[in-house]
């Protein structure tokens, strides 16, 4: 029984999720479930509206998802090097604690609880400026230390000494080149030589161009500059890893801080998820009870629109149980109780409700039947899922449960729908818990007024404009308005009459008061069908010419044999004296039948095919051949 999907709170999660920035958190509001200790309760409600107020009074805080500063730590405690990146992601968290706690001291002034949590973080400062002294744009700094500062310095003027080598001697040997620059081949300076001039300039061979009249030369006085260029940059490499370990070190170090702290900073993104839902919901903190009393003043569905809904006024407890809500389809009877269940279940997830003011009590469980339930993949029907899920509602409610159901003792037989609608009443009255149910049962009606703990409401209509007014009022009962509905939507009177007659007898229909007595059912043109059309005479054409028939074909005039008779295109093939053709039976004409020319059972293929082809036919007959017949196209 996913109560979630079936009360919409899943709806509620998904944008509840989106206003978390962790991924911890975003997982704990996916799993959310109602909270059964009062005192646990109690402080997840109070930490909801602490974060509201600080969101209120402060802004939204400083927070910053932290999947891959969780996998640089882990790398840290295994001993490996973490990355310029990896430490960036470090430093950038370090920052984003130090303004979270920043953020929090300054909420003191308000003497709001939430706000000392900050005495559960550490910015760790010296590993902060560690790092963003010495790792800048993901990569070592230049003066992370003096050695790597002293390298780079040196690499810096051999390449440029290596570049003006280069360019004395491309200025000394200008006929030589095939361009007026230097250029860059497998990280070597190289010089672009004329192919005919490649023993003036010593030195080796790097690359050639595309063509090969052009050689890329690196000269052997820029070569030695190169050798001592590696040697720096093996230097570099070991001075940037020296500082790389020195720092993952470090991090390995305040490991179990800096968890503390990505614990705290999740705690406190999933407190801050809530403030944030309550904020943009314009929800209010609920009061919690454990006497079963629930009293809802001005409450909206959590996912309609706050300045179209109408506030929804409900209150049970005390000596109600059970609501029996009626009146017409599309009146807000399940909206109505599924808004009174999602209230409460957010509200027992430490979240803040939908209302002007709510009363709430803790239930133990939350359950529900609504919708078809028809599933085709399992063959159960509309009546036997709905027969099933109550079943399951049923063996699971007590004294402390909270259950809806919608349109109880529907999808089957009336008489016997209201008979088990009726038991299942009963039942639950016995099982003590708080019910909210819809119908149109006018015995169930019946049965609430005479029956303890249980009462009659319904949902308000508008006569004059066919509108629902989504109002609740507990203690009277509801019509389904049915025939008015149809009467004034353009039903013909014919039918309601008809309609009536069936529910109430004739009498009723002499009583009733017809909108548009005259009004009837105005027929619509609609798209025509296309049939196929066959063709005539089918059997006639493919009878018309037999083989062996001759024929004259027009309008050449010549004499013909037919070979294949006609087909269902009017298709047929003669075999004249140099060819055979396909030609439209409306060009020939029966010149002599085949019965005439030849005896009865008389072998056409001694007319239609060569000799070499009976030949490897007459084989076929006899024996396994790997001869193939070759048609004539």
């Amino acid at each position: 029984m996913n109560i979630d999907r079936q009360i919409e709170f899943d709806k509620v999660k998904e944008i509840w999720a989106e206003l978390a920035v962790t991924d911890s958190a975003k997982e704990i509001i996916s799993e959310a479930t109602p909270v059964f200790s009062e005192t646990e309760l109690k402080k997840k409600l109070r930490d909801t509206t602490d974060a509201r107020f600080l969101i209120e009074k402060l802004g939204m805080p400083p927070l910053q998802n932290m999947t891959e500063i969780k996998e640089a730590l882990l790398a840290a405690e295994k001993g490996d090097c973490l990355t310029p990146y990896q430490l960036e992601r470090v430093e950038k968290v370090l920052v984003v604690i130090r303004r979270l706690k920043d953020y929090l001291t300054r909420g003191r002034i308000y003497q709001n609880s939430l706000a000392y949590y900050d005495e559960n973080l550490d910015e760790l400062s010296e590993l902060s400026r560690e790092i963003a002294a010495k790792i800048r744009n993901e990569a070592v700094d230049d003066y992370a230390s003096k050695e790597l500062e002293q390298i780079r310095k040196q690499i810096a003027k051999c390449e440029e000494q290596m570049k003006q080598r280069a360019e004395q001697i491309l200025r000394a040997n200008k006929k030589c080149m095939a361009d007026n620059y230097c250029t860059f081949r497998n990280g070597r300076i190289c010089l672009p030589v004329k192919k005919d001039y490649k023993f003036k300039i010593p030195g080796s061979v790097i690359d050639k161009s595309s063509t090969g009249s052009t050689l890329f030369i690196e000269p052997s006085s820029v070569a030695k500059y190169y050798e001592e260029l590696q040697l720096l940059k093996i230097s570099e490499e070991n001075e940037v890893y020296n500082i790389l370990y020195a720092l993952s070190a470090f991090v390995m170090e305040s490991s179990p801080i800096l968890q503390a702290d990505l614990e705290m900073v999740e705690k406190l993104d999933y407190i801050f998820s809530k403030g944030k839902l309550s904020l943009d919901m314009e929800a209010v903190e609920p009061a919690i009870n454990t006497e079963r009393r629930i009293k809802l003043i001005e409450a909206c569905h959590p996912l309609m629109n706050r300045a179209v809904a109408v506030p929804l006024q409900f209150e049970v407890g005390k000596n109600v149980r059970g609501i029996i809500i009626t009146g017409p389809n599309t009146g807000g009877k399940t909206v109505a109780i599924k808004t009174v269940m999602l209230n409460c279940i957010m509200a027992q997830c430490g979240l803040h409700v939908t209302c002007k003011h709510a009363d709430i009590c803790m239930n133990s469980s939350y359950l529900c039947d609504i919708g078809d339930g028809q599933n085709l993949s399992e063959n159960l029907s509309t009546f036997s899922a709905h027969i099933t899920n109550v079943l399951e509602v049923l063996s699971e409610a007590n004294k402390d449960s909270f259950v809806i159901m919608d349109e109880l003792g529907s999808g089957t037989d009336p008489t016997e729908g209201m008979g088990i609608a009726i038991a299942i009443l009963e039942e639950l009255r016995k099982s003590g818990a708080i019910f909210l149910v819809t119908t149109h049962y006018p015995e169930v009606k019946e049965y609430a007024a005479k029956a303890e703990d249980i009462v009659n409401a319904r949902m308000t209509f508008d006569k004059e404009t066919l509108c629902p007014t989504y109002q609740m009022i507990i203690g009277e009962a509801g019509e389904s308005c049915a025939f008015y509905i149809a009467d004034r939507l353009g039903m013909p009177a014919e039918m309601l009459k008809v309609a009536i007659e069936a529910a109430y007898g004739k009498e009723a229909v002499n009583s009733y008061s017809f909108h548009n007595p005259e009004s009837t059912i105005i027929k619509k043109s609609t798209t025509k069908i296309s049939k196929t059309k066959t063709r005539k005479n089918n059997i006639e054409l493919t009878t018309k010419f037999k083989i062996g028939d001759s024929v004259m074909v027009y309008p050449e005039k010549k004499i013909g044999i037919v070979c294949a008779p006609v087909n269902e295109k009017g298709v047929l093939r003669v075999q004249l004296t140099d060819r055979k053709i396909w030609i439209n039976h409306k060009r020939v004409k029966l010149h002599v039948p085949a019965s005439e020319l030849y005896p009865e059972d008389y072998d056409f293929s001694i007319i239609f095919e060569s000799v070499e082809n009976r030949k490897k036919r007459h084989d076929m007959q006899r024996k396994y051949t790997d001869d193939v017949i070759e048609t004539e196209e």
